[in-house]
């Protein structure tokens, strides 16, 4: 996998202050997308083991409250199978710190058994991740008074309460 850019004290991806990685690789290619540049697989370097400690290294400070993922498309399949240890170790080293992922794909969708998009990674990349962004980027939908979100069919997904209940609970913290 290859990755396109880390930001380290974003204000701007999730709840807090946080850690992004931006990933390479993306088949969605929605229509006025912020970084079609991403789209390519091989844009970037390569995300190495020395990579993901230097991200693991930068959520140990208190006011750090986890690590984004965005893209590209964390959740393409050849994504999913090199994302997948890293957020083990991120959520071995700091189980208080939350996880959030942005996807074009539709969770329940998508994302599911059975779904254009799941793999044998993808549930469990799901436990580990705590808010999911999900759906298309949809230009005619686009509005600026959204909350972590660029168009109106775009969800924030509470994933803990999503996967105990059974069904597609939105963030409770979501401003509208």
């Amino acid at each position: 996998m290859n990755y396109c850019n880390i930001k380290y004290n974003n204000i701007a991806d999730g709840e807090g202050v946080r850690t992004t990685l931006f990933v390479s690789g993306c088949t969605n290619r929605c229509k006025g997308c912020f970084q079609p540049e991403t789209w390519d697989f091989s844009y970037g370097e390569p995300f190495t083991d020395e990579v993901g400690e230097r991200i693991i290294e930068s959520l140990q400070p208190y006011y750090i409250d986890g690590l984004t993922l965005l893209g590209g498309e964390p959740f393409e399949p050849s994504n999913q199978v090199s994302l997948l240890p890293f957020l083990r170790k991120v959520k071995e080293r700091f189980p208080g710190k939350t996880i959030w992922a942005f996807t074009g794909f539709v969770y329940d969708k998508d994302l599911v058994s059975g779904g254009r998009k799941h793999t044998h990674c993808t549930d469990e990349m799901l436990r580990l991740i705590d808010v999911l962004v999900d759906g298309p980027y949809v230009e005619e939908k686009r509005s600026l008074m959204l909350q972590f979100r660029g168009s109106e069919n775009q969800r924030v997904i509470d994933m803990k309460k999503t996967l105990q209940e059974g069904r597609v609970v939105i963030w409770d913290k979501l401003q509208r």
